[in-house]
């Protein structure tokens, strides 16, 4: 199992009239947490897509347990708990900074081959560094 977390601060911008995180801000802090966590690993997406590899999002799951508010800082727990196959699958932890669980939230996204626009398997210098957590 890997674990990565990182933090983000939620933005005036991001909220509505109540001081709360607008509900479909929620997609793009899980978009941080795998950013970032691909990071910790020295890959990127960039890397990736130029080795001919992108990574669609199949599948979006997201559960509202408490509010994300203005100006808190948000920790993101990312965990990827097997090693992907053809897809990869996501899990999300978004905790408050009084360390409260306030979301949870999955995704899976699918290898593609970008010349043949099909699936396929991930890169091996990617399965590599991620296979030494398992």
């Amino acid at each position: 199992m890997y674990t990565h977390t990182t933090k983000i601060r939620v933005r005036y911008g991001e909220t509505d009239q109540m001081g709360y995180m607008y509900y479909g801000n929620y997609a793009q802090y899980y978009e941080v947490g795998r950013v970032e966590m691909l990071r910790s690993l020295g890959m990127s997406y960039s890397s990736m897509e130029a080795e001919g590899i992108m990574m669609p999002v199949l599948e979006l799951k997201c559960k509202y347990i408490k509010p994300a508010l203005y100006d808190q800082e948000i920790t993101v727990k990312t965990i990827v708990r097997e090693l992907p196959g053809i897809r990869i699958f996501f899990e999300y932890e978004l905790y408050n900074e009084k360390e409260e669980l306030i979301n949870l939230g999955t995704t899976t996204l699918v290898f593609v081959d970008m010349k043949r626009n099909k699936p396929t398997n991930p890169p091996k210098n990617f399965m590599q560094k991620l296979s030494v957590f398992f």
